[in-house]
Parts: structure tokens; C-alpha cells; sequence
């Protein structure tokens, strides 16, 4: 069996597809994506089901009902659809833009936010370690100067401390 390594521009197409999806980052983004959808499917219950009522006690529940008319009044056919006129649909941006930012706040402080916090708290002892080292080093140093010194002196025969 050889040893020899193919280039990189010889191999397959399905050597370079298996080992793009043996790559740790395809695992964590399908993950991620799985994770998403159950998280979005959360925040749109919380969205029709707590954001909605609370202001539906100040006009409609159903945000997507709010809705203004340009040009001529909008006048639906039994169907729902526009008949006449052009609506401006203003209610579901707001409940998509609702949603943005409570997905948007959740991520932040569920996630992000405890993630920066770890990873400072890891910087910081990083650092710490790595200045308790410089500092074990440097004494280690110092007394490997004096041991020398010393030795240098005994050998030119120069009296000892």
C-alpha cells in the first residue's frame, strides 16, 4: 500500500464532500438550525400568545388585522382578498419586528451574553496563570544568577558570600 499523499486538486469530489461533512462546523451549524426552529416555534407562541392579547386590550388581538389603506378605501370580497384599494399591512411588520426582537433578546441574554461572561472569567484566570508562571520564571531566574555568581566566584577563588 502506498504512502504517498494525493494532492489536494486530485481528489474526488466525494473525498472532499465527506470530509467537508466530517468537520466539527457543519455539525454544530445543522444543530444550530434544528435548535432555531424549535426556538422560533417558542417565540411566536409567546408572540400570538402573550404579546398579541396584551395589545388586543388596546384595539384587535390579531396584530396582522392592522392594516391601512392607500390609495381609495380597501374593501375586502368574501374571500379576504383586496377587492379594491392597496393595504398597507403595517400590523404584520409589527408582529414580525416584535418577534425579531424578542428571538434577538433572548439569544442575547440566554446566550451570548452568559457566553461573554465565561469567557472573560476564562481569559482572566488564563492571564492570571500565565503571570503566576512569568513571575515563578523570573524568581527561578534570579536565583540562577546568584547560583552562577557563586560559582564563578569560587572558581576564581574569590571569597564566597
Amino acid at each position: 500500500m502506498s504512502t504517498e499523499k494525493v494532492p489536494e486538486e486530485k481528489q474526488s469530489v466525494l473525498e472532499g464532500f465527506k470530509a467537508f461533512l466530517m468537520r466539527g462546523n457543519v455539525i454544530d451549524l445543522a444543530v444550530a438550525v434544528v435548535i432555531g426552529a424549535a426556538f422560533t416555534a417558542v417565540v411566536n407562541s409567546i408572540v400570538k400568545g402573550l404579546i398579541n392579547p396584551i395589545v388586543g386590550a388596546f384595539g384587535t388581538k390579531d396584530l396582522e388585522k392592522y392594516r391601512s389603506c392607500l390609495k381609495a378605501p380597501c374593501e375586502t370580497n368574501a374571500a379576504g382578498e383586496v377587492a379594491r384599494g392597496i393595504p398597507i399591512l403595517w400590523g404584520s411588520v409589527l408582529s414580525a419586528v416584535l418577534t425579531f426582537l424578542i428571538t434577538a433578546a433572548v439569544v442575547y441574554f440566554l446566550m451570548v451574553l452568559p457566553m461573554s461572561r465565561y469567557l472573560a472569567r476564562k481569559a482572566a484566570r488564563e492571564q492570571r496563570a500565565e503571570e503566576e508562571l512569568a513571575e515563578t520564571e523570573a524568581e527561578e531566574i534570579i536565583l540562577l544568577r546568584e547560583i552562577r555568581d557563586e560559582l564563578v566566584a569560587r572558581r576564581e577563588g574569590g571569597p564566597s558570600t
